[in-house]
């Protein structure tokens, strides 16, 4: 356990709340201390309020904030006369604690309190810290894991039994941390939930939590509990249509497209291989709020269904009368050939799932070595999953984008109608994955929802890879547009030689071919329906001299659509074409190229651009709002047509 305190970075933090901010920022900075918002701080400091009176206000980590990135805007303030009188209270209910909490804050403009803000305040000591700590939660996530915590600190932390955060757990903590503790008390534990320090600087406090975990990590390794990871057999097997066919499966029994992200290691292969997994993964998680994440179960295997159903009977089992069952797919997955999948409805949900899931495995796994892994009964984890107060944290997004949870794929993305399709489609929520020649592709967009592979897409060996990658990186692919393609210098018939052609094809045509071939499988299982769009050209309905091989490679492609259009309808699958005239703003028009084409017309190149009815200039971003609308249900109804985006032109017309 790293101390990552430094003075000279903390000397530039003159405030209480600024200091609080730092030290909460470096125990966000360690995952085996908190993840994804877990965990909370806080500081107790006087102020003078606006009528010139002084008041004691605890300020304590906001709803919704993560210890790695809080600010002070991050931490809400709360007067704490009032929260030491609702601690004296007998019973406060979660809406009226939420309701007392809201209304002593002194910025009504600050974020909720944590739910464990009293717990806070009847702790006395300024600086308060809570994590989840792996190492701490290890040990008392076992049968005699009360007796290991008292082994290891002895009289240095009181110990404090599971009971559901909020009103009740703080009432308990005040009666038994009044009652034990004493000077020589460092902090506190609480079964099966996570681990508590405090002191009267926030320095002090830090150094307190860093101390007591590493205390937790040097007994596990004394106890020869910490693990490695050698996986017994690792399958190369082209997977996508097996991970396609399960992600179809996930969304239909969640309702909603899902993300299905494959996370294939040496660690996570060996812990889906283990012999006793039905036994140890099925216990339940780490910590009682991992639950609203990952739900209380993984699925070992592949059968949904099956997994519905168990999930179905927990939920009878144990819900109260007018509570309404959450959708009832997993989020995790563990499958001895995959190693670990997660399931979320974005990217970064499945991501979340992801980092919770991958520290899950040590504690498991060190737990076992330990003597035995025992999580919580399913009835405490099924009231942390059904508990209001943390089922709002998942609501505050709102309506997602359009095209959540749905995988596209585009080709020639690096630049023009491509990139300008990715951003339009990243814009609606979509994960993309974009394929290009130029190795730019790989950082286009510094984002965890896009993923570019460079790819030749004239090797069919490239793209079979390419398209591995990006399905089990997502877990399919739903909507594509072929857009890749070259735009070859003006060339007679007469002077028209196989070389020249035969590279037109090879990309224009031929690589399309290949990629609707090897995407079938995956747009036959797309929740929503498979959609493809390809980028054609004015020059398929209007052809112009000089431009055999691109005119009727592109041709051949709308007829290929057509085809396409006729197979793959009773599967659902929906492909359209569009057909813009000169997009200017891409790469293939060079300016030699441009200038060519214009002295071609005897047209300045300015109206050789607008040489149209409109008079207006067809753009990138024209054609990929046209080309993204097809994906959308406006056009549910429409397979095999083609879309002129040319501002109007006299022989298309």
């Amino acid at each position: 356990m790293e101390n990552r305190w430094n003075p000279a970075e903390a000397a530039q933090y003159q405030t209480d709340l600024d200091l609080r901010v730092y030290s909460s920022r470096l125990l966000g900075q360690d995952p085996s201390l908190v993840l994804h918002g877990g965990g909370n701080t806080s500081v107790k400091v006087t102020e003078t309020n606006i009528v010139g009176e002084s008041e004691e206000i605890l300020y304590v980590k906001g709803s919704g904030w993560d210890l790695a990135t809080i600010e002070a805007a991050g931490f809400a303030p709360v007067r704490m006369a009032h929260l030491l009188k609702l601690a004296k209270l007998d019973r406060l209910s979660d809406p009226q604690m939420v309701n007392e909490l809201k209304t002593q804050m002194t910025n009504a403009s600050a974020p909720s309190p944590s739910v464990e803000t009293i717990l806070h305040a009847i702790l006395p000591y300024k600086y308060v810290d809570h994590t989840h700590a792996d190492a701490v939660v290890t040990v008392t996530n076992t049968a005699n894991g009360w007796e290991r915590i008292e082994e290891i600190y002895g009289d240095r932390l009181v110990i404090i039994p599971y009971v559901m955060p909020g009103f009740d757990l703080a009432r308990l903590c005040a009666e038994k941390f009044t009652a034990e503790a004493g000077p020589q008390t460092l902090g506190m534990v609480l079964m099966n939930h996570g681990i508590f320090s405090f002191g009267a600087t926030a320095k002090e406090s830090y150094d307190r939590m860093i101390e007591l975990v590493a205390m937790a990590e040097t007994y596990l390794a004394q106890q020869g509990a910490i693990q490695s990871f050698t996986p017994g057999t690792v399958s190369h097997q082209d997977t996508r249509q097996n991970l396609a066919q399960l992600r179809y499966d996930l969304s239909q029994t969640a309702g909603f497209p899902v993300i299905l992200a494959t996370h294939t290691t040496p660690k996570t292969l060996a812990f889906a291989q283990r012999g006793d997994l039905t036994t140890i993964s099925q216990q339940g998680p780490a910590t009682p709020d991992h639950v609203i994440r990952t739900k209380r179960l993984p699925l070992i295997g592949r059968d949904v269904a099956a997994y519905k159903s168990e999930y179905q009977a927990y939920f009878q089992t144990h819900a109260q009368p007018g509570l309404t069952m959450l959708d009832p797919a997993p989020r995790v997955i563990l499958d001895p050939e995959w190693g670990l999948c997660t399931v979320g409805r974005s990217v970064q949900a499945a991501a979340i799932v992801a980092d919770i899931y991958d520290h899950t495995i040590d504690v498991i796994s060190q737990a076992t070595a330990l003597g035995g892994y025992q999580a919580l009964p399913a009835a405490d984890l099924f009231a942390v999953e059904y508990w209001d107060l943390e089922q709002a944290k998942l609501r505050k997004g709102g309506n997602p984008p359009q095209f959540t949870g749905e995988i596209a794929l585009v080709t020639g993305a690096a630049s023009g109608i491509g990139k300008a399709c990715a951003e339009a489609l990243l814009k609606k929520g979509a994960a993309v994955v974009g394929l290009d020649i130029d190795p730019a592709i790989v950082g286009l967009f510094d984002r965890p929802d896009f993923c570019g592979i460079p790819c030749d897409l004239t090797d069919e060996g490239a793209i079979s890879t390419a398209l591995e990658k990006a399905v089990r990186q997502f877990g399919g692919v739903d909507l594509v547009v072929l857009n890749a393609g070259i735009f070859p210098p003006s060339r007679a018939i007469a002077h028209l030689d196989l070389d020249h052609w035969r590279k037109v094809m090879a990309i224009n045509l031929d690589a399309n071919l290949t990629l609707l071939r090897e995407l079938y499988p995956c747009l036959k299982f797309a929740p929503q329906g498979g959609r493809v769009v390809v980028i054609g050209s004015k020059n398929v309905p209007a052809p112009g001299p000089g431009v055999a091989a691109y005119s009727a490679a592109k041709a051949a492609l709308t007829q290929l659509m057509r085809v396409a259009a006729l197979e793959w309808g009773g599967d659902g699958i929906r492909i359209n074409a569009v057909h813009p005239n000169g997009v200017f703003d891409t790469g293939i028009w060079t300016e030699e190229v441009l200038q060519a084409r214009a002295a071609h017309y005897g047209l300045s190149v300015a109206d050789y651009k607008t040489n149209n009815l409109l008079k207006v200039e067809v753009t990138s971003a024209a054609v990929a709002d046209v080309a993204i609308a097809l994906c959308t249900p406006l056009f549910a109804c429409t397979t095999g047509a083609q879309i002129p985006i040319d501002g109007g032109n006299e022989r298309v017309i």
